[in-house]
């Protein structure tokens, strides 16, 4: 007699930062497609949020929506407390929300080296530690995914402070793992490369004057004629989240199609 599996998130109830778009929504979407008990997306545009939440409760998952700046401290705490109050208990969190402004060595100001710090770097931190508590109080296992980005291994020229402030998350990630191996909470991060996404069509136009058609000449350039898509890291970031990916922790997986450290031949 045949027995129908159980979808392989049934228990997750996950915190998803820059779920009403882009990557973070890709992800919201598939762990509602692998049943997810429970998911939080946030952002700072309520219509939008609201939009998403809907989205993903179509899906079958319980879904709701967090307003929440991730470069605000006391919104980082609350997004957590707000996450508890709604699904009763966490064991996951993907930390997508980001912000990409350009910089140089000699125009970054200490006011945009700040804000990448806050919002790429101390807002993750934040939402690990209330996370982790919460975890530990529980004696609960858990999974964190950070995405972070190929600018971690030195970045463009115009990306100073992102860049830091990615690597600065990259080691933050390692050693969140290492501490907490343990008490099974586990913590890996994706190298993400050059992405499809509505914020960097925003950036691209805003930053580099770019024209409607900037996605079909970038995607031309690159070697397997396309830039990375949301729903396909989707669902290397839904692996690392579930229970099928076993002890992997510490991980920083590069997922671009240009190989760090290859040089021209």
């Amino acid at each position: 007699m045949a027995t129908t599996a159980t979808p392989r998130h049934a228990n997750t109830r996950a915190v998803i930062t820059g779920g009403t778009q882009g990557l973070g929504l890709a992800v919201a979407r598939r762990l509602a497609q692998e049943g997810a008990a429970g998911i939080v997306v946030s952002g700072r545009r309520e219509a939008l949020g609201e939009a998403a939440a809907a989205e993903v409760r179509a899906l079958g998952s319980e879904c709701h929506y967090v307003r929440a700046d991730i470069g605000v401290a006391g919104d980082c705490r609350r997004l957590i407390d707000e996450s508890l109050a709604r699904l009763g208990s966490l064991n996951a969190l993907v930390n997508s929300a980001a912000t990409t402004e350009r910089g140089t060595l000699l125009d970054t100001t200490l006011e945009m080296w700040q804000q990448q710090m806050d919002i790429n770097a101390r807002g993750p931190f934040l939402l690990m530690q209330g996370l982790v508590r919460h975890l530990l109080e529980r004696g609960a296992a858990g999974s964190i995914v950070n995405v972070l980005s190929q600018s971690a291994h030195c970045g463009q020229s115009f990306l100073v402070p992102y860049s830091a402030s990615k690597a600065t998350l990259a080691n933050l990630t390692k050693n969140v793992a290492q501490s907490y191996r343990a008490q099974r909470i586990r913590c890996n991060g994706v190298m993400a490369g050059w992405m499809d996404t509505p914020g960097e069509t925003a950036i691209q136009k805003k930053a580099h004057g770019a024209a409607d058609d900037w996605l079909v000449r970038a995607e031309a350039s690159r070697p397997m004629g396309q830039l990375a898509k949301p729903a396909q890291l989707a669902g290397l970031i839904s692996y690392m989240l579930s229970p099928e990916s076993g002890v992997m922790t510490g991980a920083l997986v590069d997922y671009d199609q240009w190989v760090p450290g290859a040089q021209p031949e």
